[in-house]
Protein backbone atom coordinates (compact mmCIF):
# COMPACT_ATOMS: atom_id res chain seq x y z
CA UNK A 1 0.00 0.00 0.00
CA UNK A 2 2.95 2.34 0.64
CA UNK A 3 5.69 1.56 -1.87
CA UNK A 4 8.71 3.86 -1.56
CA UNK A 5 7.63 5.40 1.75
CA UNK A 6 10.60 6.43 3.88
CA UNK A 7 10.55 4.93 7.38
CA UNK A 8 12.97 5.42 10.26
CA UNK A 9 13.32 2.30 12.38
CA UNK A 10 16.77 2.70 13.94
CA UNK A 11 16.50 3.82 17.60
CA UNK A 12 19.09 6.56 17.06
CA UNK A 13 17.13 8.00 14.16
CA UNK A 14 13.86 7.83 16.07
CA UNK A 15 15.45 9.53 19.08
CA UNK A 16 15.70 12.76 17.07
CA UNK A 17 11.88 12.83 16.99
CA UNK A 18 11.34 12.35 20.73
CA UNK A 19 11.06 16.03 21.70
CA UNK A 20 10.13 19.39 20.32
CA UNK A 21 11.65 22.55 21.86
CA UNK A 22 10.21 21.69 25.29
CA UNK A 23 13.19 19.70 26.53
CA UNK A 24 11.86 20.00 30.10
CA UNK A 25 8.88 17.75 29.32
CA UNK A 26 8.99 13.97 29.48
CA UNK A 27 8.47 12.46 26.03
CA UNK A 28 8.23 8.99 24.52
CA UNK A 29 10.37 7.34 21.87
CA UNK A 30 8.33 6.85 18.68
CA UNK A 31 8.04 3.22 17.67
CA UNK A 32 8.26 4.31 14.05
CA UNK A 33 8.85 7.57 12.18
CA UNK A 34 7.34 7.95 8.70
CA UNK A 35 8.39 10.64 6.22
CA UNK A 36 5.60 10.83 3.65
CA UNK A 37 5.73 12.95 0.51
CA UNK A 38 2.06 12.86 -0.55
CA UNK A 39 -1.41 13.21 0.95
CA UNK A 40 -2.14 9.66 -0.21
CA UNK A 41 0.72 8.34 1.93
CA UNK A 42 -0.42 10.30 4.97
CA UNK A 43 -3.97 8.98 4.56
CA UNK A 44 -2.75 5.38 4.25
CA UNK A 45 -0.55 5.75 7.34
CA UNK A 46 -3.45 7.08 9.39
CA UNK A 47 -5.73 4.24 8.26
CA UNK A 48 -3.12 1.64 9.20
CA UNK A 49 -2.46 3.26 12.56
CA UNK A 50 -6.17 3.35 13.32
CA UNK A 51 -6.60 -0.30 12.39
CA UNK A 52 -3.96 -1.31 14.93
CA UNK A 53 -4.77 1.31 17.58
CA UNK A 54 -1.37 3.00 17.23
CA UNK A 55 -1.28 6.67 18.31
CA UNK A 56 -0.23 9.13 15.60
CA UNK A 57 1.81 12.29 16.23
CA UNK A 58 1.93 14.76 13.32
CA UNK A 59 5.19 16.72 13.35
CA UNK A 60 6.49 19.69 11.44
CA UNK A 61 9.90 21.20 12.13
CA UNK A 62 9.81 20.38 15.85
CA UNK A 63 10.14 24.01 16.96
CA UNK A 64 6.94 23.99 19.04
CA UNK A 65 6.96 25.20 22.63
CA UNK A 66 4.11 23.17 24.14
CA UNK A 67 5.11 19.52 23.69
CA UNK A 68 2.46 19.06 21.02
CA UNK A 69 4.81 17.35 18.56
CA UNK A 70 6.80 15.32 21.08
CA UNK A 71 6.91 11.56 20.67
CA UNK A 72 4.51 9.06 22.22
CA UNK A 73 6.15 5.85 23.40
CA UNK A 74 5.68 3.21 20.72
CA UNK A 75 3.57 5.50 18.58
CA UNK A 76 3.85 6.58 14.96
CA UNK A 77 5.30 10.01 14.31
CA UNK A 78 4.39 11.32 10.86
CA UNK A 79 7.07 13.88 10.04
CA UNK A 80 5.84 16.21 7.31
CA UNK A 81 9.12 17.97 6.55
CA UNK A 82 9.39 16.17 3.20
CA UNK A 83 6.10 17.64 2.02
CA UNK A 84 7.85 20.89 1.24
CA UNK A 85 6.56 22.01 -2.13
CA UNK A 86 5.11 25.44 -2.83
CA UNK A 87 2.42 24.32 -5.25
CA UNK A 88 1.25 27.62 -6.73
CA UNK A 89 1.49 31.36 -6.24
CA UNK A 90 -1.81 32.81 -7.49
CA UNK A 91 -1.40 36.53 -8.23
CA UNK A 92 -4.97 37.03 -9.40
CA UNK A 93 -6.45 35.77 -6.16
CA UNK A 94 -3.61 36.92 -3.88
CA UNK A 95 -2.98 33.49 -2.38
CA UNK A 96 -0.40 30.71 -2.27
CA UNK A 97 -0.97 26.95 -2.19
CA UNK A 98 1.64 25.17 -0.09
CA UNK A 99 2.43 21.86 1.50
CA UNK A 100 2.90 21.83 5.29
CA UNK A 101 6.64 21.11 5.38
CA UNK A 102 7.58 24.44 3.78
CA UNK A 103 9.55 26.63 6.19
CA UNK A 104 7.86 29.94 6.98
CA UNK A 105 10.88 32.02 5.87
CA UNK A 106 11.10 30.15 2.57
CA UNK A 107 7.44 30.83 1.84
CA UNK A 108 7.91 34.50 2.70
CA UNK A 109 10.93 34.72 0.42
CA UNK A 110 9.21 32.94 -2.48
CA UNK A 111 6.17 35.22 -2.45
CA UNK A 112 8.31 38.32 -1.84
CA UNK A 113 10.16 37.54 -5.09
CA UNK A 114 6.74 37.90 -6.75
CA UNK A 115 6.01 41.23 -5.03
CA UNK A 116 3.72 39.65 -2.43
CA UNK A 117 3.69 39.31 1.35
CA UNK A 118 2.73 36.53 3.78
CA UNK A 119 2.26 38.23 7.18
CA UNK A 120 2.53 35.55 9.93
CA UNK A 121 6.06 35.72 11.33
CA UNK A 122 6.80 33.71 14.49
CA UNK A 123 10.17 34.50 16.07
CA UNK A 124 11.33 31.10 14.79
CA UNK A 125 10.22 31.93 11.22
CA UNK A 126 13.59 30.84 9.81
CA UNK A 127 13.11 27.29 11.12
CA UNK A 128 9.39 26.66 11.80
CA UNK A 129 7.11 25.08 9.22
CA UNK A 130 3.78 26.20 7.82
CA UNK A 131 2.15 22.99 9.08
CA UNK A 132 3.36 23.68 12.60
CA UNK A 133 2.18 27.29 12.34
CA UNK A 134 -1.28 26.03 11.37
CA UNK A 135 -1.27 23.42 14.11
CA UNK A 136 -0.57 25.96 16.84
CA UNK A 137 -2.23 28.99 15.20
CA UNK A 138 1.14 30.69 15.55
CA UNK A 139 1.53 34.41 16.11
CA UNK A 140 4.59 36.61 15.85
CA UNK A 141 5.77 40.19 15.73
CA UNK A 142 3.18 41.67 13.37
CA UNK A 143 -0.03 40.17 14.79
CA UNK A 144 -1.11 43.54 16.10
CA UNK A 145 -1.82 44.60 12.50
CA UNK A 146 -2.25 41.38 10.54
CA UNK A 147 -3.50 38.88 13.12
CA UNK A 148 -2.39 35.32 13.90
CA UNK A 149 -2.08 32.51 11.35
CA UNK A 150 -5.83 31.82 11.07
CA UNK A 151 -6.40 35.29 9.57
CA UNK A 152 -4.28 34.25 6.59
CA UNK A 153 -5.94 30.89 5.81
CA UNK A 154 -8.40 30.44 2.95
CA UNK A 155 -8.50 26.64 2.65
CA UNK A 156 -7.03 23.45 4.10
CA UNK A 157 -6.67 19.90 2.87
CA UNK A 158 -6.97 17.64 5.91
CA UNK A 159 -6.54 13.92 6.50
CA UNK A 160 -9.09 12.80 9.10
CA UNK A 161 -8.67 10.03 11.68
CA UNK A 162 -10.30 7.42 9.43
CA UNK A 163 -7.91 8.21 6.58
CA UNK A 164 -10.45 10.14 4.54
CA UNK A 165 -9.49 13.52 3.08
CA UNK A 166 -11.54 16.71 3.12
CA UNK A 167 -10.96 20.21 1.85
CA UNK A 168 -12.24 23.26 3.70
CA UNK A 169 -12.80 26.61 2.04
CA UNK A 170 -11.40 27.60 -1.33
CA UNK A 171 -10.00 30.74 -2.95
CA UNK A 172 -13.06 32.87 -2.26
CA UNK A 173 -12.61 35.93 -0.10
CA UNK A 174 -16.23 35.54 1.08
CA UNK A 175 -17.63 32.06 1.72
CA UNK A 176 -20.19 31.29 4.44
CA UNK A 177 -21.31 27.84 3.30
CA UNK A 178 -21.77 25.64 6.37
CA UNK A 179 -19.62 25.45 9.47
CA UNK A 180 -16.20 27.13 9.40
CA UNK A 181 -14.41 23.78 9.65
CA UNK A 182 -10.93 25.09 8.97
CA UNK A 183 -11.04 27.10 12.18
CA UNK A 184 -11.47 23.84 14.07
CA UNK A 185 -8.28 22.42 12.60
CA UNK A 186 -6.17 25.58 12.95
CA UNK A 187 -4.68 25.49 16.43
CA UNK A 188 -5.85 21.92 17.15
CA UNK A 189 -2.25 20.66 17.23
CA UNK A 190 -2.96 17.58 15.16
CA UNK A 191 -5.65 16.22 17.48
CA UNK A 192 -8.48 16.53 14.93
CA UNK A 193 -6.75 15.97 11.60
CA UNK A 194 -3.48 16.33 9.71
CA UNK A 195 -3.10 19.26 7.33
CA UNK A 196 -1.47 18.18 4.06
CA UNK A 197 -2.02 21.33 2.00
CA UNK A 198 -3.02 24.93 2.71
CA UNK A 199 -4.19 27.86 0.63
CA UNK A 200 -2.98 31.01 2.35
CA UNK A 201 -3.96 34.63 1.87
CA UNK A 202 -1.27 37.02 0.56
CA UNK A 203 -1.02 40.79 0.39
CA UNK A 204 0.86 43.12 -1.92
CA UNK A 205 4.36 43.57 -0.51
CA UNK A 206 4.56 46.60 1.78
CA UNK A 207 7.57 48.93 1.67
CA UNK A 208 10.46 48.45 4.12
CA UNK A 209 9.41 49.21 7.68
CA UNK A 210 10.40 52.34 9.55
CA UNK A 211 11.31 51.69 13.17
CA UNK A 212 11.61 53.52 16.45
CA UNK A 213 12.60 52.53 19.97
CA UNK A 214 11.06 54.35 22.93
CA UNK A 215 12.55 53.97 26.41
CA UNK A 216 10.60 54.47 29.64
CA UNK A 217 11.49 54.95 33.29
CA UNK A 218 8.68 52.63 34.40
CA UNK A 219 6.84 49.68 32.91
CA UNK A 220 3.56 51.41 33.74
CA UNK A 221 4.52 54.29 31.45
CA UNK A 222 5.33 51.89 28.61
CA UNK A 223 2.01 50.12 29.15
CA UNK A 224 0.18 53.42 29.14
CA UNK A 225 1.82 54.20 25.80
CA UNK A 226 0.62 50.88 24.36
CA UNK A 227 -2.96 51.64 25.40
CA UNK A 228 -2.72 55.23 24.14
CA UNK A 229 -1.41 54.12 20.74
CA UNK A 230 -4.42 51.81 20.40
CA UNK A 231 -6.86 54.53 21.48
CA UNK A 232 -5.36 57.00 19.02
CA UNK A 233 -6.33 54.79 16.10
CA UNK A 234 -2.77 53.94 15.11
CA UNK A 235 -2.20 50.36 13.96
CA UNK A 236 1.56 49.84 13.78
CA UNK A 237 2.78 46.65 12.17
CA UNK A 238 4.91 45.94 15.26
CA UNK A 239 4.52 47.00 18.88
CA UNK A 240 6.93 45.03 21.06
CA UNK A 241 8.06 45.38 24.67
CA UNK A 242 11.24 44.42 26.51
CA UNK A 243 11.88 44.92 30.22
CA UNK A 244 15.11 46.06 31.90
CA UNK A 245 16.58 42.57 32.31
CA UNK A 246 15.94 41.73 28.66
CA UNK A 247 17.27 45.07 27.41
CA UNK A 248 20.55 44.48 29.22
CA UNK A 249 20.81 40.87 28.04
CA UNK A 250 20.25 41.83 24.41
CA UNK A 251 22.64 44.77 24.60
CA UNK A 252 25.38 42.68 26.24
CA UNK A 253 25.14 40.29 23.31
CA UNK A 254 24.36 42.54 20.34
CA UNK A 255 26.09 45.80 21.46
CA UNK A 256 23.37 48.07 20.11
CA UNK A 257 23.81 50.92 22.57
CA UNK A 258 20.37 50.48 24.13
CA UNK A 259 19.39 52.54 27.17
CA UNK A 260 20.26 50.12 29.95
CA UNK A 261 18.87 52.44 32.63
CA UNK A 262 15.36 52.22 31.21
CA UNK A 263 12.76 50.04 32.93
CA UNK A 264 11.11 49.19 29.61
CA UNK A 265 11.48 49.64 25.88
CA UNK A 266 8.88 49.66 23.13
CA UNK A 267 9.74 48.89 19.52
CA UNK A 268 7.22 50.49 17.16
CA UNK A 269 7.22 49.92 13.41
CA UNK A 270 5.16 51.10 10.46
CA UNK A 271 4.93 49.50 7.03
CA UNK A 272 2.80 52.21 5.45
CA UNK A 273 4.26 53.66 2.24
CA UNK A 274 6.41 56.77 2.08
CA UNK A 275 5.23 59.81 4.01
CA UNK A 276 2.36 57.83 5.58
CA UNK A 277 4.84 55.55 7.34
CA UNK A 278 6.85 58.48 8.62
CA UNK A 279 3.66 60.17 9.78
CA UNK A 280 2.49 57.05 11.63
CA UNK A 281 5.86 56.74 13.35
CA UNK A 282 5.83 60.44 14.26
CA UNK A 283 2.37 60.07 15.76
CA UNK A 284 3.50 57.02 17.76
CA UNK A 285 6.56 58.93 18.95
CA UNK A 286 4.37 61.81 20.13
CA UNK A 287 2.16 59.38 22.05
CA UNK A 288 5.19 57.75 23.69
CA UNK A 289 6.62 61.14 24.73
CA UNK A 290 3.24 62.22 26.11
CA UNK A 291 3.21 59.03 28.23
CA UNK A 292 6.62 59.78 29.72
CA UNK A 293 9.17 58.23 27.36
CA UNK A 294 12.63 59.26 28.52
CA UNK A 295 14.16 58.92 25.05
CA UNK A 296 13.16 57.95 21.54
CA UNK A 297 15.49 56.65 18.83
CA UNK A 298 14.64 56.08 15.17
CA UNK A 299 16.42 53.60 12.93
CA UNK A 300 18.42 55.55 10.36
CA UNK A 301 17.66 53.16 7.49
CA UNK A 302 16.26 49.75 6.60
CA UNK A 303 19.49 47.97 7.58
CA UNK A 304 19.47 49.47 11.06
CA UNK A 305 15.77 48.61 11.39
CA UNK A 306 16.61 44.99 10.53
CA UNK A 307 19.28 44.91 13.24
CA UNK A 308 16.85 46.23 15.85
CA UNK A 309 14.11 43.81 14.80
CA UNK A 310 16.48 40.87 14.88
CA UNK A 311 17.65 41.91 18.34
CA UNK A 312 14.03 41.63 19.52
CA UNK A 313 13.73 38.21 17.86
CA UNK A 314 16.84 37.09 19.74
CA UNK A 315 15.53 38.19 23.16
CA UNK A 316 15.03 34.64 24.41
CA UNK A 317 18.49 33.52 23.33
CA UNK A 318 20.02 36.59 24.95
CA UNK A 319 18.38 35.64 28.24
CA UNK A 320 19.38 32.00 27.81
CA UNK A 321 23.01 33.10 27.85
CA UNK A 322 22.47 34.15 31.49
CA UNK A 323 21.32 30.75 32.76
CA UNK A 324 18.75 28.03 32.16
CA UNK A 325 15.90 29.92 30.48
CA UNK A 326 12.28 28.76 30.28
CA UNK A 327 10.07 30.92 28.07
CA UNK A 328 6.37 31.11 28.85
CA UNK A 329 3.47 32.54 26.89
CA UNK A 330 0.65 34.40 28.62
CA UNK A 331 -1.70 37.12 27.46
CA UNK A 332 -4.13 39.70 28.78
CA UNK A 333 -6.36 42.38 27.29
CA UNK A 334 -3.75 44.87 26.11
CA UNK A 335 -4.86 47.64 28.46
CA UNK A 336 -3.83 45.34 31.32
CA UNK A 337 -0.26 44.77 30.12
CA UNK A 338 1.23 46.92 32.94
CA UNK A 339 -0.68 44.86 35.53
CA UNK A 340 0.57 41.64 33.95
CA UNK A 341 4.19 42.85 34.00
CA UNK A 342 3.82 43.88 37.64
CA UNK A 343 2.33 40.48 38.46
CA UNK A 344 5.20 38.72 36.68
CA UNK A 345 7.72 40.74 38.68
CA UNK A 346 5.89 39.78 41.85
CA UNK A 347 6.00 36.09 40.96
CA UNK A 348 9.74 36.32 40.40
CA UNK A 349 10.27 38.06 43.73
CA UNK A 350 8.18 35.50 45.64
CA UNK A 351 10.08 32.58 44.17
CA UNK A 352 13.49 34.25 44.29
CA UNK A 353 14.33 33.88 40.59
CA UNK A 354 14.60 36.59 37.92
CA UNK A 355 11.99 36.59 35.15
CA UNK A 356 12.78 38.52 31.99
CA UNK A 357 9.78 39.92 30.13
CA UNK A 358 9.43 40.59 26.43
CA UNK A 359 6.73 40.11 23.87
CA UNK A 360 3.93 41.44 21.79
CA UNK A 361 2.59 44.30 23.88
CA UNK A 362 0.40 45.51 21.03
CA UNK A 363 -1.85 42.48 21.39
CA UNK A 364 -1.28 41.81 25.10
CA UNK A 365 0.82 38.65 24.59
CA UNK A 366 3.99 38.53 26.72
CA UNK A 367 6.72 35.93 27.17
CA UNK A 368 7.89 35.86 30.80
CA UNK A 369 11.17 33.95 30.73
CA UNK A 370 12.28 32.27 33.94
CA UNK A 371 16.03 32.25 34.58
CA UNK A 372 17.56 29.56 36.79
CA UNK A 373 21.24 28.88 37.45
CA UNK A 374 22.35 26.05 35.18
CA UNK A 375 23.27 23.87 38.15
CA UNK A 376 19.82 24.24 39.79
CA UNK A 377 18.67 20.91 41.26
CA UNK A 378 15.18 19.78 40.18
CA UNK A 379 14.51 22.73 37.85
CA UNK A 380 11.27 21.14 36.62
CA UNK A 381 9.61 21.42 40.04
CA UNK A 382 10.71 25.03 40.44
CA UNK A 383 9.54 26.12 37.01
CA UNK A 384 6.24 24.26 37.42
CA UNK A 385 5.50 26.23 40.59
CA UNK A 386 6.47 29.52 38.95
CA UNK A 387 4.44 28.77 35.82
CA UNK A 388 1.37 27.97 37.90
CA UNK A 389 1.59 31.41 39.50
CA UNK A 390 2.12 33.06 36.09
CA UNK A 391 -0.97 31.32 34.70
CA UNK A 392 -3.05 32.28 37.74
CA UNK A 393 -1.95 35.88 37.33
CA UNK A 394 -2.92 35.96 33.65
CA UNK A 395 -6.32 34.38 34.30
CA UNK A 396 -7.02 36.76 37.17
CA UNK A 397 -6.57 39.64 34.72
CA UNK A 398 -9.03 38.15 32.23
CA UNK A 399 -6.20 36.70 30.16
CA UNK A 400 -4.99 33.41 28.73
CA UNK A 401 -2.39 30.77 29.63
CA UNK A 402 -1.22 30.73 26.01
CA UNK A 403 -1.31 33.52 23.47
CA UNK A 404 0.40 31.69 20.62
CA UNK A 405 2.36 28.58 21.70
CA UNK A 406 -0.66 26.32 22.25
CA UNK A 407 -1.88 24.06 25.04
CA UNK A 408 -0.12 20.91 23.79
CA UNK A 409 1.03 18.71 26.66
CA UNK A 410 2.50 21.44 28.85
CA UNK A 411 -0.67 23.43 29.68
CA UNK A 412 -3.42 20.80 29.56
CA UNK A 413 -4.29 21.16 33.24
CA UNK A 414 -5.06 24.83 32.68
CA UNK A 415 -7.59 24.46 29.89
CA UNK A 416 -10.57 23.88 32.21
CA UNK A 417 -9.65 26.75 34.58
CA UNK A 418 -9.53 29.08 31.57
CA UNK A 419 -12.36 27.84 29.37
CA UNK A 420 -14.64 26.18 31.90
CA UNK A 421 -15.81 22.59 32.19
CA UNK A 422 -18.76 22.98 29.83
CA UNK A 423 -16.65 24.49 27.06
CA UNK A 424 -14.10 21.69 27.41
CA UNK A 425 -16.96 19.17 27.23
CA UNK A 426 -17.84 20.64 23.84
CA UNK A 427 -14.21 20.27 22.77
CA UNK A 428 -14.26 16.64 23.89
CA UNK A 429 -17.44 16.07 21.85
CA UNK A 430 -15.75 17.49 18.74
CA UNK A 431 -12.70 15.29 19.33
CA UNK A 432 -14.88 12.18 19.82
CA UNK A 433 -16.84 12.90 16.65
CA UNK A 434 -13.76 13.37 14.46
CA UNK A 435 -11.46 10.86 16.17
CA UNK A 436 -13.56 8.28 18.03
CA UNK A 437 -10.58 5.94 18.43
CA UNK A 438 -8.45 8.72 19.98
CA UNK A 439 -5.66 7.97 17.52
CA UNK A 440 -4.59 11.51 16.57
CA UNK A 441 -2.12 13.01 19.04
CA UNK A 442 -3.81 11.60 22.16
CA UNK A 443 -3.00 13.29 25.44
CA UNK A 444 -2.49 16.69 23.85
CA UNK A 445 -4.66 19.78 24.26
CA UNK A 446 -7.53 18.09 26.16
CA UNK A 447 -6.86 17.12 29.80
CA UNK A 448 -7.42 13.50 30.76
Amino acid sequence: ELPGLRLLVDPGDREAYRRDETAHLAAGLPGLVALPSTTTEVAALVRLAGAFGVPVVPRGAGTGLSGGAAGIEGGLTIALAGMNRIVEIDHGNLCVVTQPGVINARLKSAVAAEGLFYPPDPASFESCSIGGNLGTNAGGLCCVKYGVTRESVLSLEVVLADGSVIRTGGRNVKDVAGYALQHLFIGSQGTLGIVTEATLRLRPAPPPRVTLLAFFGTVDAAGAAVAAIARSGLVPVTLELMDRLTIAAVDDWQHLGLDREAAAMLMVESDLPGDAGQAELAAAEAVCLSCGATSVVRAADAQEADWLRNARRMAYWALDRLGRARMEDVGVPRARVPELVAAIEGVGERHGYPIGVFGHAGDGNLHPTILLPRETPDPAAITAAICADLYRAALSLGGTVTGEHGIGASRRDWLVPQRGERAVMVMRAVKAALDPGNVLNPGRVLPD
